[in-house]
């Protein structure tokens, strides 16, 4: 198995640090806690971010939903897909080799959950490799969580998103949570260059809503990821986070 580089930060177990995760580093705890400092919601949003992520699972596996595809998992730790829906089968996919092998390991000899390396600007291969141990011909839920957001228009994320509506059964759901900007209005020009280079892509409700189609929303819509279903109301002094991480669902008919 490849190993991490315990001398330099790694994206995943960084994510793990922030989940209250224990696979990770002293310098991915590091690096964490100072953007902490820099930016105080990253650590509440990327909770927030796993919250959602784990409602949505409950939400579609309750609707029958017994297979899922994690898009872009990262390290499947700290309440994934699997630990939420423990009777369903569960297929993480990553590009990373580093988190492919640590993740392999991480699952061991589990029967209901797998690791595929590859990528997810690929739908046709991804597909490919996961009809290997899911029923595509059965409905499945399909996670894009935080993801989107990293992948530029030049690589054309919509195309891929595309091909995995079409390619699902009807019954299947499309979860996404996508960071938009905050105070920039409905249709005002996105700063000249961002979506454009491979530092990802900063799109309004609108370009996010285009990624479910003609997929219908699952109730309440695309709203602010802590507000979709939350399993408590909000109590008064709830610390608020910043209105700039966007959730839905969305159903094929």
């Amino acid at each position: 198995m490849r190993k991490f580089d315990q001398l330099r930060p790694h994206p995943a177990r960084m994510y793990d640090y922030m989940l209250g995760g224990k696979d990770n580093f002293a310098v991915d705890r590091q690096a964490i806690d100072q953007l902490a400092e820099l930016i105080p919601e990253a650590v509440p949003l990327a909770r927030a971010n796993r919250a959602f992520l784990q409602r949505a699972v409950r939400y579609v596996a309750a609707a029958g939903v017994r297979q899922f595809l994690d898009l872009g998992s990262g390290l499947p730790t700290q309440g994934s897909a699997h630990e939420v829906a423990p009777a369903a089968r569960v297929v993480y996919v990553d590009h990373d080799p580093i988190v492919a092998a640590h993740a392999t390991a991480l699952l061991g000899r589990s029967s209901r959950a797998v690791f595929v390396e590859a990528d997810l600007l690929d739908p046709a291969g991804v597909l490919d490799q996961a009809g290997r141990f899911l029923d595509l011909d059965e409905p499945v839920g399909v996670l894009l969580v935080s993801i989107l957001h990293f992948v530029p228009e030049s690589a054309e994320p919509g195309r891929a998103v595309a091909v995995m509506r079409d390619r699902v059964a009807p019954g299947s759901h499309l979860v996404i949570t996508h960071l938009t900007s905050m105070g920039r209005a409905e249709g005002e020009e996105r700063p000249r260059g961002r979506g454009s280079s491979g530092g990802g892509a900063d799109r309004t409700p609108a370009e996010i809503r285009a990624f479910f189609g003609d997929f219908p929303l699952e109730p309440p819509g695309l709203i602010q990821a802590v507000d979709w279903r939350p399993d408590r109301p909000k109590l008064v002094g709830d610390w608020s986070l910043p209105s700039s991480l966007m959730a839905g669902v969305g159903k094929k008919p």
